[in-house]
């Protein structure tokens, strides 16, 4: 029991990671119908903007800029880089809709596909061109002990991360129901071709929605950095695509549904890992995800019913 107890942690802990990535694959392909493959790299993006923050947050501590125990510096610091990761990688989500997609909304979806590969590899290259091929150590910011409850090991890593994503899926939750934005991107799902008549911006709500995916994916980002501290250019290829699958699987546009697949496939990946050969992983999660999407094409909370495809 304790041993199933440890990898529905670890499950937990991977699941956020999926949860988050996923969001902003199902936000711009409800909105927009549009598969924006560059996403994963946009995580990777974040995860380096989040580095460099926290080590120059880190470097003013150490000069005496911020004169506070060690634990409420950190944690101060964890905060900070949260709020400004995810404000700078949204602006990189919207430079990416205005300057990528924006100009191909009336081409046809291959070419916006294609396009978004394009710009996920000129992401990869400008980080080796700039940066280097060399791997990145991200700060550790939780510190603690292994606290252990029956036999399970839970670290403040983990319970930081999970609690974290949770409540920027909750945010995120509200902030499309509760608020004009959240609504006129429902209603821009259901219909775009009526909505921008009643006064709505497309472009607006666009960027809007490339800036919320682009944020939580550095909100992802750095909560992996915390968890496995090595950054590297191409981190985010494998984690984009099974976010994407992630967000197929949880339904078109839907926000429960997006979070519930990317903690599923995390659970799927730990406990193949802990039960068979690690090397069976990515098989058997994509081929139960196979008989999934089978008997649910539209997903788990998506509708059979959708506006006309467009780009």
């Amino acid at each position: 029991m304790a041993f199933f107890m440890q990898q529905v942690v670890n499950a937990l802990q991977r699941g956020s990671f999926y949860a988050l990535i996923a969001l902003g694959y199902s936000m711009v392909y409800g909105v927009l119908m549009l598969f924006n493959f560059a996403h994963g790299d946009v995580f990777m993006v974040g995860a380096y903007i989040g580095f460099f923050v926290s080590s120059g947050l880190l470097a003013l501590s150490a000069v005496g800029f911020l004169s506070l125990p060690t634990g409420v510096t950190l944690a101060l610091v964890l905060v900070l880089t949260l709020i400004i990761s995810m404000l700078l990688n949204s602006v990189v989500g919207m430079l990416v809709e205005r300057i990528g997609y924006r100009p191909l909304r009336g081409a046809p979806r291959a070419s916006a596909a294609i396009t978004g590969l394009m710009i996920g590899i000129i992401l990869e290259t400008s980080n080796l061109a700039l940066l280097g091929a060399q791997r990145r150590s991200f700060p550790d910011l939780i510190p603690g002990e292994t606290i252990h409850v029956l036999g399970v090991n839970i670290t403040p890593k983990k319970i930081v991360i999970v609690a974290v994503s949770l409540l920027l899926m909750f945010g995120l939750h509200l902030f499309v129901r509760r608020t004009k934005w959240g609504m006129a991107m429902r209603a821009m799902a259901y219909d775009y071709v009526v909505v921008p008549l009643m006064g709505v911006s497309i472009n607006t709500i666009a960027l809007l929605t490339f800036g919320l995916g682009s944020a939580l994916a550095a909100a992802a980002g750095i909560l992996y950095g915390v968890a496995y501290p090595v950054l590297d250019p191409y981190m985010g290829v494998l984690f984009g695509w099974k976010a994407f699958v992630a967000a197929i699987v949880g339904g078109r546009g839907s926000v429960l549904g997006a979070g519930l697949a990317g903690f599923l496939l995390g659970f799927i990946e730990i406990f193949v890992a802990a039960f068979l050969p690690s090397t069976m992983r990515d098989l058997i999660a994509f081929s139960i995800i196979l008989v999934i999407l089978t008997f649910r094409p539209h997903g788990f909370f998506g509708e059979p019913y959708s506006a006309q495809l467009r780009l």
